[in-house]
C-alpha cells in the first residue's frame, strides 16, 4: 500500500510538468510552481515508504509492537490484596511516627547548625571589613610619610 500514494503523486507531477510545457507563457510560472510542489511530494511519499519499510524490516528482528502492547496491558492488569492485622498496622505507625521525629529533632538540630553558620559569616564579614580598614590606615601613613618626606 505504501507505493499508491507516492504512485498517484507522481502521475501529477508528470502531469504538471507535462501541462507546463503545454501552456502559454502567461501560465508556466504557474504550472512551474505547481510541478515543482507535485514533485517534492513525490520525494516526501518515496522518502516514507523507504522508512516504514525500514522500520518493518527492523521489527522482524525482535517483538513486534503488538506483542509487546499485549505484555504491558496484561501485567498492569493484576492486581494484588494485602491483608495486615491491626496490630502490624499499628506497629508500622509507631516506626513511622518514630521515624518522623527522628527526621524532625534532625531538621532541627541542622536550623540550630544554619544560625550558627549564619552567626560565622557575619563574624568573619566584620573581620574583612576590620582588615580593609587596617589596609586602608597603612596606605594612608604610607602616603603620609610620602607627603612629609616630599615637604622636607
Amino acid at each position: 500500500m505504501g507505493n499508491i500514494p507516492t504512485i498517484v503523486t507522481s502521475c501529477l507531477a508528470i502531469a504538471l510538468t507535462i501541462s507546463y510545457a503545454i501552456v502559454s507563457d502567461a501560465g508556466k510560472f504557474t504550472f512551474m510552481i505547481l510541478a515543482a510542489a507535485a514533485w517534492f511530494l513525490v520525494i516526501i511519499c518515496w522518502l516514507a515508504d523507504k522508512s516504514e519499510k525500514y522500520m518493518h524490516k527492523l521489527d522482524g528482528h525482535g517483538q513486534s509492537h503488538d506483542e509487546k502492547k499485549k505484555l504491558a496491558t496484561s501485567y498492569g492488569q493484576r492486581q494484588s490484596t494485602v491483608q495486615i492485622s491491626s496490630s502490624e498496622l499499628s506497629h508500622a505507625k509507631a516506626e513511622l511516627s518514630a521515624d518522623l521525629d527522628e527526621l524532625q529533632s534532625s531538621l532541627k538540630n541542622k536550623d540550630a547548625e544554619i544560625e550558627n553558620l549564619k552567626a560565622e559569616i557575619a563574624s568573619l564579614h566584620t573581620l574583612v571589613e576590620i582588615e580593609k580598614l587596617r589596609t586602608d590606615l597603612a596606605n594612608l601613613k604610607a602616603l603620609a610619610a610620602k607627603e612629609s618626606a616630599k615637604k622636607k
